[in-house]
């Protein structure tokens, strides 16, 4: 199907702004998985997060208009200035008819503050965000995080109360087949820098085989990168029917009252999951079901390590990620740390000029000795076979 654009304007007129296609949802993680390059992004999210904004960049949208403030005042968030940064047009049009307003999949136009249909009606109106307005909303944030603090510690103590069984003794961890004994764990959330540190620890993963646990749309993350997961566990609202296929043991992460909403999806698909009920996220069930399965060491990819990252998540579960660290301790490390330890060895480049550093050194001599004489013809016959050697190890 042709889709419809509008013209370009005539000398002296004004320029069309934004026109793209319509996509909307409230639930910014499930509209990024239906976009199109250049389409106009509808959203409904209060304190846009960074990894939202990431996701929505990712799609290569026109714009985005939301219909809650992107940034509240009531933390510091990331996402309006990831958006900014990239060159996406942001338009917060804070109104509760907004979506009743715009129709999924037509063509609209943003100028200036305003949005328009094709036919030149006028559909909402807002607030243009800019490098100043997010940097001025973004210090004020700053000023009032202290009131959030206090909310991070209540939560924080009533999320203890709840579940100190499973945070102490570990209680309510169900049985799996995968065996952690002894192993490295590489705990993958399609969360901050994913991509970037799944690179950084590429000779990582084929030195170790650590057991690869994904936490939902990570399990997509680690295909990507062409390597398998060996355990998915999560609420499976962000991964893909073929992730889920691929093999590995899935665990499903339910309410505490044992109320699963994806548990229905994965027995659609001819699986039966592992339940594990838990009142906390499902980046906590996986770092709390591979320490308690013995892992030697965890390492996580695109979790939360900072308290700004914690509030950027937007939601009062944080809390339980904050205790959860604490819980496993120092079996944990983020995935940067362990890519600048890789970073800090020899290069394998250096290492292979020197051993050809040594054996030119070697020649040397046996050529300028008596006895080097008869070994010259051993070394033209085995040299083929130390060139493939120092490839190997290159390699």
């Amino acid at each position: 199907m042709k889709i419809a654009t509008l013209r370009r304007p005539r000398s002296g007129e004004r320029p069309p702004g934004v026109v793209g296609v319509a996509r909307l949802d409230r639930r910014t993680k499930r509209l990024t998985k239906r976009l199109r390059a250049g389409d106009i992004a509808v959203i409904d999210h209060v304190d846009l997060d960074r990894v939202g904004a990431e996701a929505l960049v990712t799609a290569r949208v026109g714009a985005v208009i939301n219909a809650a403030p992107s940034i509240s005042g009531r933390y510091p968030n990331l996402g309006p200035e990831v958006l900014i940064t990239a060159g996406v047009p942001l338009l917060d049009v804070v109104d509760a008819e907004l979506f009743a307003q715009i129709r999924d999949g037509e063509i609209i136009r943003i100028l200036d503050d305003t949005v328009y249909a094709s036919d030149g009606r006028v559909l909402a109106k807002g607030e243009v965000q800019t490098a100043e307005t997010v940097a001025s909303a973004m210090a004020e944030a700053r000023a009032g995080l202290a009131v959030q603090l206090e909310a991070f510690a209540a939560n924080t103590m009533e999320y203890l109360k709840r579940e100190r069984d499973l945070l102490l003794d570990g209680i309510g961890v169900p049985e799996i087949k995968t065996r952690l004994e002894g192993r490295h764990a590489l705990v993958v959330v399609r969360g901050y820098d994913y991509r970037q540190d799944l690179l950084a620890l590429r000779h990582y993963v084929r030195e170790y085989k650590p057991v690869l646990i994904a936490v939902d749309g990570g399990a997509d993350a680690l295909l990507e990168e062409g390597l398998k997961p060996h355990l998915i566990v999560g609420d499976m609202d962000s991964v893909s029917d073929e992730a889920l296929c691929c093999g590995a043991e899935i665990v499903v992460h339910a309410y505490r009252d044992g109320h699963a909403p994806g548990l229905g999806r994965v027995q659609d698909l001819g699986i039966e999951p592992i339940l594990f009920p838990a009142a906390g996220t499902s980046e906590d069930v996986a770092l709390l079901l591979a320490d308690d399965k013995g892992a030697a060491l965890i390492v996580a990819v695109g979790t939360h390590a900072t308290l700004v990252e914690f509030l950027d998540k937007g939601r009062a579960g944080m809390a339980s990620t904050f205790l959860t660290r604490l819980r496993v301790g120092g079996k944990l490390i983020d995935a940067k740390g362990v890519s600048r330890l890789y970073r800090s060895r020899i290069p394998a480049p250096t290492l292979a000029l020197l051993v050809v550093a040594t054996f030119i050194t070697f020649a040397v001599a046996m050529s300028v000795t008596p006895g080097g004489v008869a070994y010259r013809e051993l070394l033209a016959v085995r040299w083929h076979e130390v060139i493939s050697w120092l490839h190997g190890l290159v390699t």
